[in-house]
């Protein structure tokens, strides 16, 4: 049994974080905190240029998350270099709004891929990294979807993000006495191109669907993540972080 922490402040000096869907709206702002706290970063995308070229904490690579022999690649390249991975980030995902009667078999297996497989494959090689070293935090991007069947997205969507909820959860159980932890962060609409793709949203007010009055922006999510990824949670595992300007309140 590995002896918990207690919470403390929240830099990361010397911990190599692994991040999934790094090139995107939330994923580039998630890179920018974990390094503003000391943090060396695996930024990993289906980019094929390195969009954090010259930034020394960061050390990316090209990674197409559904598949296996890259998995094992990029992972075995990692622990080459670096020998450890203290945070995974799962942030890679795709998003559908077609309805049941719209989406094909294609476009479930396309969420399935991405939202699901794409977490499992690198979660299911670092876990065991992570129990290994007695130490790991681990946390996935789900989706309000998730809780409430969707925004304006589809149920293709709305399912693949359930099954990670509930796979997160199993990891939480897992690791929760031997020092890795594992949580998510559900977030509400963010302004994003892959957001903005799927939807002609009016904007929100106050008195309308975000009690907040605006949609979210990668810095909010971002911020979600670092939290949960650092010593300020040490006595958090297995909860869902909501950041949604108010559209769900438990």
């Amino acid at each position: 049994m590995v002896t918990i922490p207690i919470s403390a402040p929240p830099r990361l000096d010397g911990q190599v974080a692994f991040v999934t869907g790094a090139a995107g709206g939330i994923g580039k702002e998630i890179v920018r905190a974990f390094v503003e706290q000391g943090a060396t970063v695996i930024a990993t995308d289906l980019a094929e240029a390195n969009p954090f070229a010259g930034q020394a904490q960061v050390d990316y690579h090209r990674y197409d998350v559904t598949s296996d022999a890259e998995t094992d690649a990029v992972i075995s390249a990692v622990l080459a270099k670096h020998g450890r991975v203290d945070s995974l980030v799962l942030c890679a995902g795709a998003i559908s709004n077609l309805s049941l009667a719209d989406a094909s078999d294609a476009e479930w297996e396309k969420m399935y891929r991405v939202n699901v497989m794409g977490a499992v494959n690198p979660l299911r090689r670092l876990y065991p990294v992570m129990v290994d070293q007695a130490f790991g935090k681990i946390v996935a991007l789900g989706s309000i979807a998730a809780k409430i069947g969707g925004v304006q997205s589809g149920p293709a969507y709305v399912a693949a993000k359930s099954a990670v909820h509930g796979i997160m959860k199993w990891v939480a159980k897992s690791g929760a006495g031997k020092g890795v932890y594992a949580n998510i962060v559900a977030p509400g609409p963010v302004e994003t191109p892959m957001w903005d793709a799927c939807t002609d949203r009016a904007p929100p007010s106050p008195h309308g669907s975000v009690p907040l009055g605006r949609y979210g922006q990668p810095e909010d999510i971002a911020q979600g993540i670092l939290f949960l990824c650092s010593p300020q949670s040490n006595w958090i595992t297995g909860t869902t972080l909501d950041i949604n300007g108010g559209m769900l309140m438990d």
